[in-house]
């Protein structure tokens, strides 16, 4: 049973069906197609709020083109230290930045704490244009402990950001599965909270290779987006492949009923790992991602008895188990019966 990663389950049935719909005759290439011409209508709907949209393939691009459009090669975004942009990006930002620094913070439960940020930013600029300027602050929802952000919280953020001029990025590979668990609109866990600009993710939630920038009240932003995404090879000929996914996503809210699934398995677990004599949790299950502290010798045990899942780097103690649309009753319930079975 795979619990490695939400990237490694399959493509949901009505994802691929879309793909199909969209493979009927021809239609006009680099995201000048029928279906990409719908998505700033149907995202606009979806958020309440006239917004545009650039869709891609990869999270990476998104995040990566997201930051450079932003922040000038001098410059520095801010993000907490376990953001997925500064380790697991693989250089990405800078790349595309052509050297913009990323700052890091501390935080509990993987969120930046307003006040330290604050104090982060006032304090950058002392040595004028020896230091890197901020430009930019970076937030993941939901985040890389698999807590979520609340509005307020990103609110809190975002004032601090924008009072001393900063944008609000939010890389939200697993947006979806933040909002079912806040039970909020897309709204308001974004731009009515703050956000700038949103790296909306569907890979992790479904998607064959779907991703979205979602940029709004910044129409000055787009141009620099179309190009870098032309000039950094992600202006895919064939797009309409995936929009029809993007599309197909928010069609009837799917997005959010695969994320509520994925969710509800997480949350099954981590009630089983809290009424565990051994186990415990390392943070608040949130989304669909639990952190699992547990014996070294029985983690290996689970794993002889095929259940996959990620040893977190520099803890052999620690298990990150990551739930999917995928994820059945029946594989949540085996888990928690192995966990229960006495060594």
């Amino acid at each position: 049973m795979n619990f490695k990663s939400d990237n490694e389950a399959p493509a949901h049935p009505r994802l691929i069906e879309a793909i199909v719909a969209a493979n009927s005759g021809f239609a006009t290439a680099y995201s000048d197609d029928h279906w990409s011409g719908q998505l700033d209508a149907v995202f606009s709907e979806h958020f309440e709020t006239a917004c545009q949209v650039v869709p891609l393939a990869t999270g990476t691009a998104a995040n990566s083109i997201a930051l450079a459009s932003i922040v000038p090669e001098w410059g520095a975004i801010l993000c907490h230290r376990q953001a997925h942009i500064e380790n697991d990006e693989g250089g990405a930002p800078e790349f595309y930045t052509h050297g913009a620094k990323l700052l890091t913070l501390d935080g509990d439960n993987g969120k930046l704490c307003p006040q330290r940020l604050a104090d982060a930013i006032d304090s950058s600029g002392s040595h004028g244009v020896h230091n890197v300027k901020p430009a930019l602050v970076s937030i993941t929802q939901a985040t890389e402990c698999g807590t979520s952000y609340r509005p307020d919280e990103i609110g809190a953020i975002a004032e601090a950001a924008h009072a001393r001029g900063l944008a609000v990025h939010m890389d939200g590979a697993r947006f979806a599965n933040a909002v079912s668990f806040l039970g909020v609109s897309p709204a308001k866990a974004s731009w009515q909270s703050g956000v700038d600009v949103l790296s909306w993710g569907a890979t992790k939630n479904g998607a064959l290779t779907a991703e979205a920038l979602v940029i709004f009240g910044h129409p000055e932003w787009l141009e620099g987006m179309h190009r870098r995404r032309k000039r950094g090879g992600h202006l895919l000929s064939k797009m309409r492949y995936v929009s029809a996914q993007l599309l197909a996503m928010l069609a009837d809210d799917l997005w959010l009923e695969l994320a509520a699934n994925a969710n509800r398995q997480a949350a099954r677990l981590a009630q089983a790992i809290e009424r565990h004599p051994e186990a415990r949790l390392e943070w608040p299950v949130e989304a669909n991602e639990v952190f699992m502290r547990l014996a070294p010798e029985r983690l290996a045990e689970l794993r002889q008895q095929g259940f996959e899942f990620h040893i977190w780097p520099g803890h052999e103690d620690l298990a990150r188990l990551v739930c999917s649309f995928a994820t059945s009753d029946q594989d949540t319930g085996q888990l928690i019966d192995a966990l229960q079975r006495p060594t």
